[in-house]
């Protein structure tokens, strides 16, 4: 297995000079900035010396943009143009609103880019130049108090972040200025963090539950290399569903038509939201937590939760993410007991409840005493400290892995996986392919992300065409098709005709993510379709090579048919009608017959054709000359 050597990319002119760079957790709720000083990584604070930054953005009608608290505050009163959890419409098309507008009450513009458009006082804004104005913050932050311009920053996102949602948070940092050492997925952040503190060794797994998503990684740590075994996760889901628990619940008990009166008050919405997030926070401390919010023009509804109550509510979301525990350790070959360390990240593992059934699941007492919400900041500001070139004597590797499986469609509407998922990156993979038919002198290669076999059932991601391939009989082209991977999760594709060099390529960049549901069903229908799957590609491979062997026959037909007598024709003629019939049927075992009994009763056919062939190409020379 090739490992990443972690270094500086560059040598400094002045070796003795400390470099700045930041490690910056760009969260759903809250985000924050860490560097590491006098060999110490820390999270950085404000004026006011508060080190979580909500991940806020409010836009007002004179062109004022508010981030951070200042926004939030307005977020009652405001809260169409008071933008938070903008985090879920990362790399999102407009088609994935549906399931988002339970979270996000906003008003969205239509843009022909596909590309939600969230309309404010400001203008109508992109979930990307939201997010680069909270980068912003955290870039000036960073810089006041350290001093100087940062020379590069390492952005976490979640392990499942697909390649769109990576790509739009590079945009975003490119927006907000900013030099991107790369991207570190969340869950390896923390790993960076413990790892290197601790010097952890054995099978770690780092459950990562922040305000509105979750990620679980299976990693081996062994002196300072991290190898990431397994993930998985849902990018929407979190501590904003614990909140939306309590606020139908709240909206239930005052007797609140949710779809008629709540759904469109907003600001209503908003104070019931405000109020269930203090709600939560009470019960990770307290038994029961009163309840008192102003649902009308007049009075003030109240209530008191218990919190065995709110752990009803939320049990259904907690079971979810062992759920995906269970899978990633399944994934990974590893069962719970060989898990030494559960690492807690992310603000919502502090709800008690959700601290007992992870240990109750993994076995064991979970590890907090690095404080869950700045633990990924500071992981990442130590591999930002090392990609600067602040400790060039030091060594450290890290190992990330893919998400998804990548590959490229081929003949039959199947998927043939050139990099499977759980690969380690960055990776380069080449695999060679050839054409289907005489003289084709062109290939469309189709990029598709996904575990199933048929194309349908995978995402497409790109398409582009090898054009001038020179024209061949089928399969003599030889066409290698080359998968790279960069260490951010980025992918780019080539392809190339080897005799005459002809090549194209393509970068993956596109301007939508998975949708929620497609994330959290890829695995699932990977494994509860494996069986049904596997029969459909035999039978579909089959199909393709009885194309294949008709389409030769025809050609070869059409070219040295007199050399067959009648008989001989009208058999193989029969052979042929036997494959047809068999073609159009749903038994594999049956077509791969028939084709071995069409090419039993060819092969006197093929080798006069052989011999027609060599007779040819020695006419008018003696042996001699060939040997």
């Amino acid at each position: 297995m090739a490992l990443l050597q972690i270094s500086e990319p560059g040598q400094s002119t002045a070796p003795h000079e400390h470099k700045l760079a930041v490690g910056m957790d760009l969260g759903t709720t809250n985000s924050l900035v860490a560097t590491v000083r006098s060999g110490v990584a820390d999270t950085l604070a404000d004026e006011d010396g508060v080190h979580l930054l909500p991940s806020v953005v409010r836009y007002s009608a004179n062109g004022d943009v508010t981030v951070g608290s200042n926004a939030l505050s307005h977020a009652t009163t405001d809260p169409l143009n008071t933008l938070a959890s903008v985090k879920r419409l990362m790399g999102r098309s407009e088609r994935d609103l549906t399931a988002l507008e339970g979270y996000l009450p906003y008003k969205f513009t239509r843009h022909e880019s596909n590309v939600p458009r969230i309309d404010t006082a400001g203008g109508a804004v992109t979930a990307v130049e939201v997010s680069a104005e909270i980068l912003k913050h955290l870039r000036q932050r960073a810089e006041l108090s350290l001093g100087g311009e940062l020379v590069g920053v390492v952005i976490t996102v979640p392990a499942y972040f697909d390649d769109a949602q990576r790509q739009a948070t590079k945009d975003a940092a490119t927006l907000a200025g900013l030099n991107v050492f790369r991207l570190l997925n969340e869950p390896t952040a923390a790993a960076v963090a413990y790892g290197l503190d601790q010097k952890a060794e054995g099978v770690t797994a780092i459950y990562d539950l922040g305000g509105g998503t979750f990620d679980i990684s299976i990693l081996k740590l062994t002196r300072g290399v991290f190898e990431v075994l397994s993930t998985g996760g849902d990018t929407a889901l979190g501590g904003d569903d614990f909140d939306r628990e309590i606020a139908v619940w709240l909206l239930k008990h005052a007797k609140v038509e949710i779809d008629a009166q709540a759904g469109q008050d907003h600001q209503l919405m908003r104070r019931v939201m405000k109020e269930a997030r203090r709600v939560k926070e009470v019960l990770s401390t307290q038994q029961e937590a009163h309840i008192s919010v102003r649902l009308n023009k007049a009075d003030d509804f109240e209530i008191t939760l218990s919190r065995n109550q709110f752990e009803t509510l939320i049990e259904p979301h907690i079971n979810k993410t062992i759920a995906w525990c269970r899978k990633a350790l399944r994934e990974s070959g590893v069962e719970p007991t060989d898990v030494e360390n559960v690492v807690m990240v992310g603000g919502s593992t502090r709800t008690p409840y959700v601290r007992e059934k992870v240990a109750e699941f993994f076995g064991k007492e979970p590890l907090t005493n690095i404080d869950p919400d700045k633990v990924v900041a500071v992981g990442a500001a130590q591999q930002a400290d090392k990609l600067a070139g602040n400790n060039p004597d030091e060594e450290m590797l890290l190992l990330d892995v893919l998400p998804l499986s990548l590959g490229i469609e081929t003949m039959g509407e199947l998927v043939e996986k050139i990099i499977d998922r759980n690969t380690v990156i960055p990776v380069t993979r080449a695999q060679k392919f050839t054409t289907f038919k005489d003289g084709q002198t062109a290939m469309r290669v189709h990029v598709l992300q996904g575990e199933r076999e048929k194309v349908s059932d995978c995402r497409s991601l790109a398409t582009f065409d090898l054009t001038g391939i020179p024209p061949m009989v089928a399969g003599a082209a030889h066409i290698v098709v080359t998968f790279q991977v960069d260490a951010d999760g980025l992918l780019s594709v080539s392809a190339e005709e080897e005799s005459s060099g002809v090549n194209a390529s393509v970068e993956v960049k596109p301007s939508y993510g998975l949708t929620d549901i497609e994330i959290e069903t890829m695995l699932n229908d990977s494994f509860r379709h494996a069986k049904d799957d596997m029969q459909m590609r035999q039978l579909a491979e089959q199909q393709v090579e009885a194309d294949r062997v008709l389409e030769s026959l025809k050609s070869a037909l059409a070219k040295d048919g007199e050399l067959l007598s009648e008989d001989e024709l009208a058999k193989i003629e029969q052979c042929k009608s036997i494959l047809l019939a068999a073609r159009q049927g749903d038994d594999s075992d049956a077509i791969k017959q028939a084709i071995q009994d069409l090419e039993s009763d060819s092969e006197e056919f093929i080798a006069r054709r052989m011999n027609r062939s060599v007779q040819q190409v020695m006419k008018g020379h003696r042996v001699e000359e060939f040997e």
